[in-house]
């Protein structure tokens, strides 16, 4: 069965994605939108797609497109998510899902509702080494999980106009990087008890540097740190009451693991994405689709859930209050 699918942008995220295309089987895309015709068309004619859509109302409504990739900026992915699952068409919605968790719990609603397949685009999740890291842990090489710590730090400088640091487009540091670091430390220990945050702000309100702290009632614990404010390694570590995987930076797209054992040799194991390592998602969905699955069991919505609402603790105890973007599409 060839999967049709259609991209709602024309940004660095979605270029990104349709160049690791070339490794996704069975599938093609045939349309791109945006809300400037002129975008659209050039973005079509660099990447050989057939329609290029003026706007993505009209990209929803496509008859020839069976999923669509929502790569806008945060605040526009419920709009434009929610008109296409209305539609019937499978989404894949970057992260951070959407800009509130009264959004996402919308979208999710909607999606079980209406049975139309819905998945946070977290390509962390689906690279082959986190995989790996994944059956390790099931298979009980680090113990019971008892902590994670992970940081992701990049310098950028601050630009009130620049889509990273407008609050109007959810700019700050938590829903770019942040979301990487919750999400990775809740896929191993779960959604937390308590949330505790300390942060700065850029001149504007946008959240630059967080460090968050996820408590759990049996003990366990997690430390993260984001920010736009400074480089940091980028390191991930799970550790258990037999040892540690880490996954070695930067970890949102690994392609290394080690493994310590208590008392024994560190091993360090290899397993390289393919192409950039946007490919093993749309696969993911792809997958998912052919096997008529709704949700993915290694993305599943309730996770979404999970990282939003810490997320929205976060920025809560900063001050911090995100909208979604009315603007019809």
């Amino acid at each position: 069965m060839m999967i049709r699918w259609g991209i709602a942008s024309t940004g660095k995220m979605a270029e990104g994605f349709v160049r690791d295309f070339a490794h996704v089987p069975d599938a093609t895309i045939t349309a791109v939108g945006s809300r400037r015709p002129e975008s659209a068309g050039d973005f079509a004619a660099r990447h050989g797609i057939a329609t290029a859509h003026g706007s993505y109302r009209a990209l929803v409504e496509d008859p020839d497109v069976d999923v669509i990739y929502v790569a806008t900026p945060h605040p526009q992915h419920h709009a434009i998510a929610r008109a296409a699952i209305e539609a019937g068409k499978a989404v894949l919605v970057e992260k951070a899902f959407t800009a509130t968790l009264a959004g996402a719990e919308d979208l999710v609603g909607l999606a079980r509702e209406r049975g139309v397949f819905c998945m946070e685009a977290m390509w962390t999740r689906f690279q082959p080494i986190v995989e790996h890291a994944r059956e390790l842990i099931a298979a009980g090489e680090i113990g019971d999980v008892r902590m994670a710590q992970a940081d992701l730090g990049a310098f950028r400088a601050y630009d009130a106009e620049d889509r990273l640091f407008a609050p109007h487009l959810g700019g700050g540091a938590t829903l770019d990087l942040g979301v990487y670091v919750v999400s990775i430390a809740e896929h191993f220990l779960g959604r937390p008890d308590r949330v505790h945050t300390a942060g700065t702000l850029f001149p504007n309100g946008a959240d630059a540097s967080v460090s968050i702290l996820l408590g759990y009632d049996n003990g366990r614990s997690a430390s993260l740190l984001a920010s736009l404010e400074g480089e940091t390694p980028g390191r991930a570590v799970v550790a258990g009451t037999k040892g540690s995987i880490e996954l070695v930076p930067r970890f949102h797209h690994p392609d290394t693991l080690i493994l310590r054992r208590n008392g024994q040799p560190a091993e360090t194991i290899v397993r390289a994405p393919v192409g950039r390592g946007y490919c093993h998602e749309a696969i993911e969905v792809n997958r998912c689709l052919s096997l008529g699955l709704t949700e993915s069991p290694v993305m599943p919505l309730q996770d979404t859930l999970d990282v939003q609402w810490t997320m929205e603790q976060v920025l809560g105890q900063l001050g911090i209050t995100h909208t979604e973007d009315p603007t019809p599409i």
